[in-house]
């Protein structure tokens, strides 16, 4: 078949230029007279879109042109109401190109075609969360739950939950690191594994003191330390980084 008028192809239907169908229908009034005319009872967004063309003047510049793309059945109208023998070959070629569109041949075709894009964007959807799963690490996951907890938790508790997030550490171990970095204090005394001056400044931990009465009358003060909502944080963080690093 030979193309009186070019038309797009997109979707399940397709359209036409109104620019090209005033040039093929040769129509000599100026586009915009001609359309506003001929656009008459017709609806905007649902037989008629506007859309930019562009064309290349004499001095090379490009230029954009207010265009509109139609439904094939106005543009089928409007080569009927053109009464003219361009206007019946146009209406005529829309019309036989509109039953090779609609063959179960090209039918199926367009459905191939539809679902291959829609897998496509299904693909592109998978990769890109993929990669924010990538980017949202556990410590990520984890720091936001901590971040609002006002529970303080036992060093023992800890270690729990860094275990249970792939960090291979048990409480003694725990103990043990966090003397060795500074954390807690490494000498031998009354404040043997209790908050270094950093990390209470630095909020890691609190203490918290019992009272006990002895049964001789004495009065016995034990001290606990727990970890508070943003030294869980500082910690899990702490580690699920450097397990990364490590990786």
């Amino acid at each position: 078949m030979n193309e009186i008028i070019k038309v797009n192809y997109n979707g399940d239907q397709f359209t036409v230029s109104a620019r090209e169908l005033h040039n093929a229908l040769g129509i000599e009034k100026r586009f915009s007279a001609w359309f506003e005319t001929n656009s008459q009872g017709f609806v905007d967004g649902e037989d008629f879109t506007s859309v930019l063309s562009g064309t290349v003047v004499n001095n090379g510049a490009h230029r954009d042109l207010q265009d509109y793309n139609l439904s094939s059945d106005m543009a089928k109208h409007i080569c009927l109401m053109s009464r003219t023998e361009k206007g019946k070959k146009c209406r005529q070629y829309l019309i036989d190109l509109e039953k090779a569109w609609n063959t179960p041949e090209q039918v199926m075709a367009r459905a191939l075609e539809i679902a291959h894009k829609k897998i496509e964007e299904i693909k592109t959807q998978n990769t890109f969360l993929i990669e924010e799963n990538k980017r949202m690490k556990p410590k990520e996951i984890f720091a936001d739950a901590v971040e609002v907890s006002n529970t303080c938790i036992l060093i023992g508790e800890l270690a729990k939950i860094l275990k249970q997030n792939g960090i291979n550490i048990g409480q003694n171990r725990l103990f043990d690191w966090m003397r060795d970095n500074g954390y807690l204090i490494k000498r031998n005394g009354t404040d043997y594994n209790m908050p270094t001056q950093k990390s209470m400044e630095l909020g890691l931990f609190e203490i918290k003191e019992r009272t006990i009465n002895n049964p001789d009358g004495s009065v016995r003060i034990t001290k606990t330390v727990l970890v508070t909502g943003k030294g869980q944080q500082y910690f899990i963080n702490k580690f699920l980084n450097d397990e990364e690093r490590s990786a």
